[in-house]
């Protein structure tokens, strides 16, 4: 790893050990204890950390957190977050309540093995308080792992996650956590397919406008959300369903093309409507877009009313059966 990067990290991973009023637990499962591991090296860790732990073994998870079917999985990660944070609100509430803002980060990943050769992923979150004795906000991301070997994936999980908890304390507007997310890694080390923010800290964010942020900034191709605005990770929409993949570039978006969504036996239906290429070509900021109505039949995809708005824009309209250019 550039020794540049390497520095970056451990910088902020100094800041947090530094910052008196955090103070919190580490759980992870996969690829090693790789986050908690870059706090303890830079030093001042017993200021920042109150419990490390890793239930590797599938019994032991099960007694902490509960029988699971797939345990790297964001119900996996929920479980985790829920009981670390109960455990660390009752256990240390009254001590340190009134001047610590507890946190508990949480991962469950899947590194690459020497026996196997499956995708290599994981999820991580973080369950924090931002001020003492506050209401807890909540961030969710799905990460892929894209080095061959196991070593160099626990090594960019160490670092995204370093990044993952600075940005949560930090950075408080979710486009910047975003981008602080690939600080210190070389490009196509990892991708950020998924993104979810919840709590008092992020009530008006909308979600589907941070998963179109991962695509702008570079970290995914593509991302996926339901109709209720719900941001998912593709794969597990997915996992055992049968998917019909329909090709094209939808421009323009015909009643022909709905039609073929909205016909019966279809499965799983999923557009592309391209939307990063037409907001770059145009210079139109995320930002800009406010949360549309979200009738969308339940398809995992950009609902009409919402590519409206983001086509109007971008300097498109609707003519009723197609988009066009204005």
């Amino acid at each position: 790893m550039d020794p540049e990067m390497e520095i970056g990290t451990d910088e902020k991973a100094l800041q947090i050990n530094l910052d008196a009023t955090k103070y919190g637990t580490f759980a992870e499962i996969g690829a090693g204890q790789e986050v908690a591991r870059r706090f303890f090296r830079v030093g001042g860790a017993a200021g920042t950390i109150a419990k490390t732990m890793s239930a590797y073994d599938m019994t032991f998870s099960d007694a902490i957190y509960g029988p699971g079917h797939r345990y790297v999985s964001r119900v996996r990660l929920q479980k985790i977050l829920d009981h670390e944070y109960d455990l660390l609100i009752e256990r240390l509430d009254r001590k340190f309540g009134a001047d610590k803002a507890f946190f508990v980060f949480a991962d469950t990943v899947a590194a690459r093995s020497f026996k196997e050769r499956n995708e290599s992923h994981g999820w991580l979150g973080v369950r924090f308080q931002s001020q003492p004795r506050g209401q807890p906000s909540q961030i969710i991301i799905h990460v892929r792992l894209l080095d061959e070997a196991n070593v160099e994936q626990q090594e960019a999980l160490g670092v995204i996650g370093v990044n993952f908890l600075h940005g949560a304390f930090y950075d408080r507007q979710p486009e910047k956590l975003i981008s602080s997310l690939q600080e210190n890694l070389p490009p196509g080390r990892i991708e950020v397919d998924m993104i979810k923010f919840s709590g008092p800290l992020f009530q008006n964010v909308d979600n589907r406008l941070m998963s179109l942020q991962l695509v702008s900034q570079g970290l995914t191709n593509a991302v996926m959300f339901k109709a209720d605005g719900e941001t998912v990770q593709p794969a597990e929409v997915f996992y055992k369903k049968a998917i019909l993949v329909e090709r094209g570039s939808f421009r323009p978006v015909t009643y022909a093309t709905n039609d073929m969504l909205d016909s019966p036996g279809a499965g799983t239906n999923c557009a592309n409507l391209e939307v990063r290429r037409i907001l770059s070509a145009r210079g139109v900021s995320l930002s800009l877009h406010n949360q549309g109505d979200r009738s969308c039949h339940g398809r995992p995809q950009l609902d009409r009313n919402f590519q409206r708005k983001i086509l109007h824009k971008a300097g498109r309209r609707d003519s009723g059966s197609t988009w066009q250019d204005v």
